[in-house]
């Protein structure tokens, strides 16, 4: 039986994750407030913005953008996407 969490992202309980995805205070706070299906949108999401603005998830300075990009997605009501950016 999957753990429940009352999602902050889609805003109603749903399944949550195995275990924090992500490390520090942020991890847990995913990990205890964001549904699987919310974190698999965010992966879509941060896919889309390494694609667009060619970033590195190495380099520290486009770490540190996709966390902020990550909070905003999972917390603060959503994140836009590049304005170059057309889908499929």
């Amino acid at each position: 039986m999957s753990r429940m969490v009352q999602c902050a992202k889609l805003g109603k309980e749903a399944p949550g994750l195995d275990r924090p995805p992500y490390p520090g205070e942020l991890g847990k706070r995913i990990y205890l407030e964001i549904s699987a299906e919310a974190w698999q949108a965010w992966i879509k999401h941060q896919t889309m913005l390494i694609n667009e603005y060619r970033l590195t998830p190495v380099d520290p300075r486009s770490r540190k953008l996709l966390e902020g990009e990550m909070e905003k997605f999972l917390f603060a009501g959503g994140a836009d996407a590049p304005k170059e950016f057309v889908p499929e």
